[in-house]
């Protein structure tokens, strides 16, 4: 996993910035009932550097928005564009009450936990967080995102992936355990963020993409025919995100 207290400052310009942030928070938000003159309460878990929890902010000004992350830097961040509204937490032990929120998100967290124990202590710890009728929403797929139909995809179909934490399906069956039920879905596009040849290679000797290590010879021969590419600098189509989203029963009566 990246050390995100080193990624910290350059984090939001390498993945998008702003307008990513924006699709982002528009897909998230579009999930997310709007009740006007009703209060809520949301929590963005792992909220990273706050790019998309200040425009959750932003967009519904009735809406009180708390972000989290565990990474010290991240916070920082995130506490500059909403002061008094960030907290230093660990997603799958989060320092709040039962029921305490209406919305609960977690945008690119989930691709990030390997053991399966970690991936269903945060969608547990999302799921008590919420009160009844509430929604979790989340980012999924997030390699399969990456796969827009492009001569990179084209050379890279055969590599050996690492299994996906965030698969909808496997996200869908630790919801529906418990007691959360599908409530919508939405894509948005990662602005910015198409591969290059170029960059691809790079990535793929640093052991993304693939769970070849970086000396082995099928690694070089998926290299060598990227780097056979054209236009080895041109950025190939942007990905497209998915976000599934779902609810909290709500009370009886």
């Amino acid at each position: 996993m990246l050390n995100y207290d080193k990624e910290a400052d350059a984090y939001d310009a390498s993945r998008g910035g702003e307008a990513r942030a924006e699709a982002a928070a528009r897909a998230v938000l579009g999930l997310i009932p709007h009740r006007p003159g009703r209060p809520a309460r949301l929590l963005d878990a792992a909220c990273g550097t706050g790019i998309v929890t200040r425009r959750l902010a932003a967009a519904r000004p009735g809406l009180r928005v708390t972000g989290t992350d565990l990474a010290p830097a991240m916070v920082r961040m995130a506490a500059a564009r909403l002061p008094g509204a960030i907290l230093r937490a660990d997603s799958r032990r989060l320092p709040f009450a039962d029921a305490s929120f209406d919305a609960v998100t977690t945008v690119w967290l989930l691709h990030l936990l390997s053991d399966p124990a970690d991936l269903h202590a945060v969608i547990a710890e999302c799921a008590r967080l919420l009160r009844p009728g509430g929604v979790y929403v989340t980012t999924v797929d997030k390699a399969r995102s990456h796969d827009v139909g492009s001569d990179i995809d084209t050379v890279l179909a055969t590599r050996p992936r690492h299994a996906a934490p965030d698969a909808a399906g496997t996200v869908a069956a630790h919801a529906a355990g418990l007691g959360l039920t599908p409530s919508g879905e939405a894509v948005f596009p990662g602005v910015g963020q198409g591969r290059t040849p170029a960059s691809t290679v790079a990535d793929l000797r640093r052991g993304w993409f693939t769970v070849l290590p970086s000396g082995d010879p099928r690694t070089e021969d998926f290299a060598v025919r990227l780097a056979r590419l054209p236009d080895q600098h041109r950025h190939r189509p942007d990905p497209v995100f998915a976000v599934r989203a779902f609810r909290k029963p709500a009370e009886a009566g």
